[in-house]
């Protein structure tokens, strides 16, 4: 009975703790408002209003014919879509990409966070938090460039290899397929983590510095309080994080798969925007490509959806 009560005084404080909008409310914070509708304009024009093309992906759009002179076709596109063996290609490597990024992205960001935040000389972390966030503000056609000099046969991986005596020949990294995932996602990782790091640096400056000094009295080493304390203090960062990374796991781009690929490896650089653009913009199938950007925005919603649910259903931090 007690477990009852307590349950029915939980929801009647949850219950109270939602507060209605009320005219009053809205006169008090009109100046937040109105600072805020630029913002809510922008995002209906350029955000919303576009989706009104999506009615494209149903027919089969001519330029020519515009919206209501175009014939309408239903699902054909999509089913079209779901019929070609080079779709389910790109959507491999889409996901493979997009999980290895994910996974080892959000651990190297941690971990360099973690790392940044043990170290107690200040200028020397200073110095070393700008030159981690340099790589992001460099485009990735500069990015793409040193990585294929550095992995070139005659390049500086190779040379090193070679003088620690781990290989007798070169390896021309770039002309392995099995080894372009990897070329992508340690690309990726050296330019972003620097820039990937910083909310998760900011999130532990936040930490009460009590808890470090009750755990050293405690005897605890500096390790056991990096896993008791400092990474249970931001898991509810991580979450929300990992949430919103997974929203874009299908929406990795193509920048850097066309830019490091060549055509040994292109069967594993091809992805779903690079086949959106290759076989429906390119060949002027303008609904096809269309109904990949919806099969994209779909699935993603659908990924955001049910991991926030999860987050939420464990006591975790989620989105809504």
């Amino acid at each position: 009975m007690e477990s009852v009560k307590l349950l029915k005084t939980d929801k009647e404080i949850r219950k109270g703790s939602k507060k209605k909008i009320t005219w009053k409310k809205i006169k008090e914070q009109k100046m937040l408002i109105f600072m805020s509708l630029p913002f809510v304009i922008w995002l209906m024009i350029f955000a919303y209003a576009p989706l009104v093309g999506w009615i494209i992906a149903f027919q089969n759009y001519k330029p020519q014919n515009g919206f209501f002179g175009s014939e309408w076709v239903g699902f054909k596109h999509f089913i079209d879509l779901f019929n070609e063996p080079m779709f389910y290609t790109a959507l491999k490597n889409t996901l493979g990409m997009g999980m290895l990024g994910l996974v080892f992205g959000t651990l190297s960001a941690i971990t360099f966070a973690i790392a940044l935040n043990e170290i107690r000389f200040s200028k020397f972390k200073k110095l070393t938090q700008t030159i981690s966030y340099l790589p992001h503000f460099v485009s990735w056609v500069v990015v793409a460039n040193i990585a294929i000099t550095a992995m070139s046969q005659t390049g500086i991986i190779n040379e090193l290899l070679m003088t620690l005596h781990l290989i007798d020949a070169p390896i021309n990294f770039m002309s392995d397929p099995n080894k372009f995932w990897g070329i992508v996602t340690v690309s990726d990782i050296w330019k972003e983590t620097g820039w990937n790091a910083i909310i998760y640096l900011a999130a532990m400056t936040s930490i009460d510095q009590e808890m470090y000094e009750a755990a050293q009295v405690d005897g605890a080493s500096r390790f056991e309080q990096i896993w008791h304390i400092t990474l249970p203090s931001i898991r509810s960062i991580i979450v929300i994080l990992m949430i919103m990374n997974i929203g874009n796991l299908i929406n990795i781009g193509f920048e850097k798969q066309m830019l490091l690929g060549n055509n040994i490896v292109a069967d594993k650089a091809l992805v779903i925007e690079k086949y959106a653009l290759d076989y429906g913009i390119g060949m002027f199938r303008y609904s096809f490509g269309t109904a990949i950007g919806i099969f994209k925005s779909v699935v993603s919603v659908g990924l955001i959806l049910i991991f926030n649910g999860i987050a939420k259903k464990t006591g975790e931090g989620h989105l809504m």
